[in-house]
């Protein structure tokens, strides 16, 4: 079920693995019934915090499978596709809306010149079987493309909405370009209230695993302008992701075995944190009020 109001939360969900170093399915689907009961709006698939460069095809295939079935339309499915090949992104989004997928999301290729693009986002969102979510995603820093046309990207028919990088000066010149009616979604938990000021109508970060709650609170607020009331919040929400980002999955993971999740390890070869670091978090959640 996707919400037909703002703001949506959605987050990046971690991928358990058992102790033989295999997708828990089972585990999964335990922890997406744990995240029905919150304020979660929906799961996005395929990404870095559910170690995307970890999984195979069928294996994220499969994933998207068990989450689809375990929210039983009581949420929304967001698909994750990295590829730089037209082609290939919509052999995956092929495979993922035939697996339950409401929509996939698309990072922008990069490095690419703005011509091909262009051309890449045109024959996917005229051939993609689901809706597009466009994501800014860098790792590198440097833009991956104009503002101006990520504006006019998002403008496209069958373009559902827009998860921004973490520079916040360049994408709200993208908030100037991206059309009133789609989606723009901050993407980090330490900008929440940042992204609410320049427009911004949800969220798709990693906290939104941890505390939905708090995050669904600050961007209602901050949507509504009510930025006194959101800001002890967004103090929490900085807090929790300058002590948990700082190690990774592998953090967000400690978080979640905290909280009761299950299947928390990540996969070989990173390994879990010391209990000093685990401790370390375990103090953070407790100071957010998530441990009560």
């Amino acid at each position: 079920m996707i919400p037909d109001t703002d703001p949506i939360v959605v987050a990046p969900t971690p991928t358990p693995f058992d102790s033989e170093d295999r997708v828990d399915h089972d585990a999964l689907a335990r922890n997406v019934e744990r995240w029905l009961k919150t304020p979660l709006s929906g799961f996005v698939l395929g990404t870095a915090n559910g170690e995307e460069l970890a999984l195979n095809d069928a294996e994220k295939v499969a994933i998207v499978e068990t989450v689809s079935q375990a929210h039983r339309k009581r949420r929304f499915v967001i698909a994750g596709i990295d590829n730089p090949s037209s082609t290939e992104t919509l052999r995956l989004a092929e495979a993922y809306a035939r697996a339950g997928a409401d929509m996939v999301r698309v990072r922008i290729p990069r490095p690419m010149s703005t011509s091909a693009i262009e051309a890449y986002f045109l024959k996917v969102t005229q051939n993609s079987p689901v809706p597009v979510v466009m994501i800014h995603q860098t790792f590198t820093g440097v833009p991956a493309a104009p503002p101006e046309l990520i504006g006019d990207l998002i403008k496209l028919d069958n373009v559902y909405g827009y998860i921004t990088d973490h520079d916040i000066r360049f994408e709200g010149r993208v908030r100037i370009f991206a059309p009133e009616g789609k989606k723009f979604w901050i993407c980090n938990g330490g900008l929440l209230l940042a992204g609410a000021a320049i427009g911004a109508n949800g969220t798709c970060m990693w906290l939104g695993n941890i505390a939905p709650a708090i995050c669904r609170d600050i961007m209602a607020l901050g949507y509504d302008g009510k930025v006194a009331e959101a800001r002890p919040l967004q103090k929490l929400a900085s807090q929790m992701d300058a002590t948990i980002g700082q190690y990774g999955v592998t953090g967000v993971k400690a978080a979640l075995g905290i909280l009761g999740y299950e299947g928390t390890a990540p996969r070989h070869p990173l390994t879990a944190l010391g209990p000093a670091n685990v401790e370390e978090i375990r103090f953070v959640l407790g100071e957010a009020g998530l441990l009560d």
